[in-house]
């Protein structure tokens, strides 16, 4: 949220857990668990970015008062870009990609809600976890360590 520009080619050989996150919704406290994942696994190269997104109505105005809102609350020290549309014609091309991969149950398409998080690995697989998984799920732990795993390897 500092105005510059990234890609996820910056995060090459990375695994990379995106989250569509929103601060006034009642999933918010996926942050703490979020942030640390963060702590646990980033110096096994891994990231969690938040793409904050008011799709649902549920976001702060400002770029600024997330920014202030995720360091202050819940001490996030990961990357949380600039806000984007998630569904819709004008969503990001990013979550246009990320939706066509379908979750556990077979399903692709719109993102449901908030917290919604897809993992993509160095080998640019994404595995898709709806919005009331927990970040320390153990379907989710599993495939973050399996992602690691493989790009250790």
């Amino acid at each position: 949220m500092d105005g510059s520009t990234t890609s996820l080619g910056d995060f090459a050989g990375q695994t990379v857990l995106i989250v569509n996150v929103a601060s006034r919704c009642g999933l918010a406290p996926q942050y703490e668990k979020l942030e640390a994942l963060q702590k646990e696994y980033g110096d096994r190269g891994f990231t969690v970015i938040g793409f904050p997104s008011n799709q649902f109505l549920q976001e702060l105005g400002t770029n600024e008062a997330v920014a202030e809102y995720c360091s202050t609350t819940w001490g996030v020290t990961f990357p949380v870009v600039d806000r984007v549309l998630l569904n819709g014609r004008k969503a990001h091309p990013l979550y246009t990609e990320l939706k066509k991969t379908p979750d556990a149950e077979g399903k692709a398409g719109r993102v449901t809600w908030n917290f919604e998080k897809f993992l993509v690995a160095p080998d640019r697989t994404v595995t898709r976890f709806r919005p009331k998984t927990e970040p320390d799920a153990p379907e989710v732990i599993a495939a973050i360590e399996a992602a690691l795993e493989d790009a250790a390897a």
